[in-house]
């Protein structure tokens, strides 16, 4: 992942003419989103928030060049989604939708490895990068440009730290939502890599939550090859064992996926901690 795939212009909305996707749409637009097109099957000729609307994405690729979809499609039919949009070769790829099944999932990531695709989601808020492109459903007003980069698997944890920061006048390059489930396309190594590699990031906020082992990962990660500042906080202090708590990723399984063993990680591989999502934001400093 790099930040010329995350900023890339011509964005297209699958499932643009649904609720959802139509307010986000608006609200993508309003943030400066170009938006060419959008696809809903059955829907080809209508117009949504000033957006065509077509049937498929190659209909699409007749017209436009297609960087970036976003997907509202309802989880039934995300799969076939995702993949049409594999198939089209589109470089990025956003699933907003949650419930996607697992084994769904499964046979989304074997053709991932064989595409030049790259998807963030399912389960996922999306990204914004503050005055450039907002992608998704994280609110754009909540934002300011800056320097600061949030991976987070909790989207309502990702809008508070964003709008924690901002009201201390921290601004952000990068905020990702890598989506809470457990089988997903962009995890928090990508993100990491992304964020060490570019010069417009100071400062890195990771957000994790109990339940598997991908906070582990980031840590073995951090200690090897990010030399940035790295403040994490990590959802789940009082979780209970073997409780789902919030979607499907968030389940505590046993002493290893726990917060408090992800956070002793984070800190043993030098990245500043904090037990509390406002404790957090305190900790950073512009």
């Amino acid at each position: 992942m790099n930040s010329q795939l995350l900023s890339a212009k011509n964005v297209i909305v699958q499932g643009i003419t649904g609720t959802h996707g139509r307010f986000q749409t608006k609200a993508m637009l309003d943030a400066g989103t170009c938006v060419v097109a959008g696809i809903t099957p059955g829907k080809a000729g209508q117009i949504v928030e000033g957006v065509p609307v077509y049937d498929s994405i190659a209909d699409i690729q007749k017209d436009h060049t297609v960087d970036i979809s976003v997907i509202f499609v309802p989880a039934l039919y995300a799969k076939g989604a995702i993949i049409e949009a594999i198939e089209a070769h589109v470089p990025l790829i956003i699933c907003i939708t949650e419930g996607v099944p697992i084994h769904d999932m499964l046979t989304i990531k074997q053709l991932l490895k064989k595409s030049q695709s790259t998807l963030l989601g399912p389960n996922s808020p999306g990204l914004i990068m503050p005055g450039i492109n907002k992608l998704g459903i994280i609110p754009a007003n909540m934002s300011l440009a800056g320097h600061t980069a949030i991976v987070s698997r909790s989207g309502t944890l990702t809008y508070e730290t964003m709008a924690g920061l901002t009201a201390r006048g921290i601004g952000q390059h990068y905020v990702i939502g890598i989506g809470g489930d457990p089988i997903r396309g962009t995890g928090f190594i990508e993100c990491l890599e992304l964020f060490e590699s570019d010069p417009e990031v100071d400062r890195i906020v990771l957000i994790g939550e109990i339940g598997g082992t991908d906070e582990q990962a980031a840590a073995d990660y951090i200690a090897s090859s990010v030399t940035k500042p790295v403040y994490a906080y990590v959802a789940g202090h009082h979780a209970p064992v073997g409780v789902q708590l919030g979607h499907a990723g968030a389940i505590l399984g046993g002493v290893d996926e726990s917060a408090a063993s992800k956070t002793a990680a984070l800190q043993a591989a030098g990245a500043t901690v904090a037990t509390s999502i406002t404790g957090l934001i305190q900790l950073i400093s512009d």
